[in-house]
């Protein structure tokens, strides 16, 4: 799925977080081919090319390593996971913007929140 396609960005979106994610579980040539194709934003073509095999091998690759970064997620949840603490951080500097309290004390609060938003 590429740009012309539905919804590509938002997919190719989600495989890049998940990516991030779980890529160290991945095998050399998942990791490859999944960054030529969704970082890189080479065509099936361009990576056979590259690997000296069919379009059709590459297509198939692609398709296992999502559905193995699709599995872990399943799994382990950890893109889940990150998204609600991104939510969390949000509604709690909101929260904290609408304190009545001197602003260097909200600010130090924001500051606080941001480190262990890092340390997560």
């Amino acid at each position: 799925m590429k740009a012309n396609e539905p919804d590509a960005l938002s997919k190719t979106t989600r495989i890049n977080l998940l990516f991030d994610f779980y890529e160290p579980l991945l095998t050399e040539k998942q990791r490859t081919f999944l960054k030529y194709y969704f970082h890189d934003d080479f065509s099936l073509g361009e990576i056979a090319a590259e690997f000296g095999i069919s379009r059709q091998a590459v297509y198939e690759h692609i398709k296992r390593a999502e559905q193995v970064l699709e599995s872990y997620e399943s799994k382990l949840s950890l893109l889940v996971r990150h998204e609600s603490l991104q939510q969390l951080t949000v509604q709690l500097v909101n929260s904290v913007n609408e304190l009545s309290i001197a602003e260097h004390d909200r600010q130090a609060l924001i500051q606080v929140i941001a480190q262990l938003k890092l340390d997560e």
